[in-house]
């Protein structure tokens, strides 16, 4: 069967990927609520259908940090993603390419910045979380810098790392030697194709950004341990100006739910922000993304450029997204399910979805261009964010 949808790929991801790598990717954090939230709010926003309209030509492309894109959209950091296929950020930057948007790699990404960017023709962007370790940040920001990276995300909804049940049910996480280690091997083979794929031919599997810090630890359980201990609880605003010291390209700061931390970060003189809850995977029980989101475009709006993830699904969604006060949206989930299904093709194919979605949306909302989406095209909006 043909996948006509980013869920039908995260069926077939579900039936490809061992558990311990799917519920990794699929879930969130304690009860789940704010998961649930960021895809139920969204499917909420009623959008308002227009006809009469001469929409026989549409544009989908944006400039974002002085980039033109032909999609208003990135493929979002996600870490150990590269694990769904064989070197698949390699795989899923080439699609991202291919479509005319940015990929951006996570810290804690499979395989490492240096052999990502050179699979590709046009830069790169570059995630970075708040480590303990400053001369290890300044190395990475080095790297970037000279893999000519063209902006930084920097994610500082994240001093420590949540608690995701799921990953401890099927071994990734907590369960320390021997026998968290067997529990993964014999869910791998139980999966052969991505036994095969990945885990023989997908080789060397050294965790990517982190590994020269690792001293020859490459274990799961070592990279997990590694996060725990290094995450920096003391992140605050002051930091912003040691990025900036090391940085000087486009910084866009990720993880913001709070019009007040919005409008501080323009005062850190931050060049964009991400209205995220890290998938549902922090904090459980916040904000959806689409609740958050117009209250921080009302606030810094004219001032920053805001974009927004959680809960996109479809091209729809990201006109919901839009119409709410992003002027751009990350997709993650949406590119891990389809680099687990199919690969390089698979990611691809999803962003084809997309754009196909987006032009149906807009042409019913009678909208042409990007610039044109805003609260005029919904009709209303749940009570549930009042």
């Amino acid at each position: 069967m043909t996948a006509a949808s980013i869920m039908d790929y995260r069926e077939r991801a579900q039936r490809r990927l061992p558990p311990f790598l799917f519920e990794y990717i699929d879930g969130g954090s304690y009860a789940e609520v704010t998961l649930r939230r960021n895809i139920a709010d969204l499917e909420r926003v009623a959008l308002r259908q227009r006809v009469l309209r001469d929409v026989s030509s549409i544009d989908l492309s944006t400039e974002l940090f002085g980039q033109k894109l032909a999609l208003p959209l990135a493929l979002a950091p996600i870490g150990l993603a590269g694990m769904n296929a064989r070197r698949g950020e390699v795989q899923a930057a080439r699609a991202a390419e291919g479509a005319g948007v940015p990929f951006i790699l996570s810290t804690v990404s499979a395989c490492p910045l240096g052999e990502v960017c050179a699979a590709t023709q046009k830069p790169i962007w570059f995630q970075l979380y708040m480590i303990r370790d400053r001369a290890f940040m300044r190395d990475l920001l080095a790297q970037a810098l000279e893999a000519k990276c063209s902006a930084l995300v920097f994610t500082v909804d994240m001093p420590v790392p949540g608690s995701r049940y799921r990953d401890y049910r099927t071994g990734l996480a907590g369960s320390s030697g021997m026998p968290g280690a067997i529990r993964r091997a014999w869910q791998g083979a139980m999966h052969p194709h991505w036994a095969w794929d990945v885990g023989i031919m997908g080789r060397p599997h050294a965790l990517g950004n982190v590994s020269p810090v690792l001293n020859g630890r490459t274990g799961i359980e070592d990279f997990f341990a590694w996060m725990r201990n290094n995450f920096d609880p003391a992140i605050s605003g002051k930091d912003i100006d040691f990025i900036r010291s090391e940085w000087k390209g486009p910084l866009i700061i990720k993880g913001l739910l709070d019009p007040e931390d919005a409008r501080e970060t323009v005062k850190l003189g931050a060049d964009g922000i991400v209205v995220s809850n890290h998938g549902g995977r922090q904090l459980d029980g916040v904000l959806s993304t689409a609740c958050a989101l117009p209250p921080i475009a009302d606030a810094v709006g004219d001032q920053i450029t805001v974009l927004a993830d959680g809960g996109i699904r479809s091209g729809l969604d990201v006109v919901r997204m839009m119409a709410l006060g992003a002027k751009g949206v990350l997709l993650g989930r949406a590119w891990a399910y389809a680099l687990g299904a199919a690969g390089q093709a698979g990611v691809a194919h999803m962003l084809q979805l997309i754009e196909a979605e987006m032009r149906v949306a807009m042409a019913l909302t009678g909208t042409t261009a990007i610039s044109q989406v805003n609260r005029s095209n919904l009709a209303e909006f749940g009570e549930e964010c009042s």
